[in-house]
């Protein structure tokens, strides 16, 4: 019988719109390959989980339901190892993400954060924001309408209005940047770092990449993306993370998105052996604590 043992825990199929099978296949993979390496690993729906109560001190997980972050959150202090940590679940949510990612000095968009009931035409214009994203800021995106792309200041209004009709109170509204959009994955304390140019929409929840325009290959230095990746996800306290990012036209990065435990769906195969060394490695930092 295993020492380890392990609850995996998958992604509600409402935080995983166009994923949902890409979403179990790496949690899947990832619980096959600490299998392989003598742990016992019994996989939960998210909604069991929140129903339940677990006996194992080991969670890996995907979570995105309120209810199951704060349950993350309870079990950690208890004294459970939760990978990734339910604190940092919360962080990726986009107005707490915006918030850390402006305070640490984070290269990322000019944004400013809103209430949805709020008139934002002047703001917007005397930021000299044009083109730009609104995103709800409540919580993890689950429809494509909430990731909206604007073409000016008048018709930003109109949108947000639209999110307030919808329930949602806050969001963040980011300033539209020129360049090459990249998508990456990485594994923290790992050499695995993958990144592509996803214009072609095959890897796209919702097909919004067409507002970034066909792919110039920027040049661009590799090695400070992974740095910046690496920082930026220990900042959020995220170990499995993945995101996106703009090449400026002079080569400069900047974030505009970072995800907790995203499919690594163009790259399962290659991520999974390093995701279970990742976990395995914190479980051996973590014995040695208790």
């Amino acid at each position: 019988m295993s020492e380890i043992k392990i609850a995996g825990i998958l992604r509600a199929g409402v935080y995983s719109p166009n994923h949902i099978g890409n979403d179990a296949a790496i949690l899947n993979g990832v619980a096959e390959q600490l299998r392989r390496r003598g742990c016992e690993v019994t996989l939960y729906s998210e909604e069991e989980f929140d129903q339940n109560t677990l006996d194992q001190s080991i969670i890996i997980n995907m979570c995105r339901e309120r209810v199951s972050i704060e349950k993350l959150q309870k079990l950690e202090e208890e004294g459970r190892l939760v990978i990734n940590s339910g604190f940092g679940i919360e962080n990726c949510t986009r107005e707490r993400l915006t918030r850390i990612f402006m305070g640490h000095n984070i290269p990322y968009p000019d944004s400013i954060i809103v209430n949805t009931n709020e008139k934002i035409i002047d703001q917007l214009k005397e930021k000299e924001i044009n083109a730009c994203w609104i995103k709800r800021g409540d919580y993890h995106s689950m429809h494509k309408e909430d990731v909206s792309y604007c073409r000016h200041p008048e018709e930003a209004q109109e949108v947000l209005h639209e999110y307030f009709y919808r329930g949602i109170k806050r969001a963040v509204i980011n300033r539209h940047l020129l360049g090459d959009l990249l998508k990456f994955y990485a594994v923290a304390g790992q050499p695995f770092f993958y990144w592509f140019y996803p214009f072609d929409g095959s890897h796209s929840k919702y097909g919004l990449e067409v507002n970034n325009g066909l792919i110039r290959n920027i040049p661009f230095d590799e090695e400070e993306l992974k740095s910046l990746c690496a920082k930026t996800a220990e900042i959020l306290d995220l170990k499995i993370y993945g995101g996106d990012c703009i090449i400026g036209p002079d080569g400069s990065i900047r974030i505009i998105d970072f995800n907790d435990w995203p499919s690594f769906a163009p790259c399962r195969k290659e991520a999974a052996p390093f995701i279970a060394k990742c976990i395995l490695s914190e479980i051996r930092k973590w014995k040695k604590k208790g």
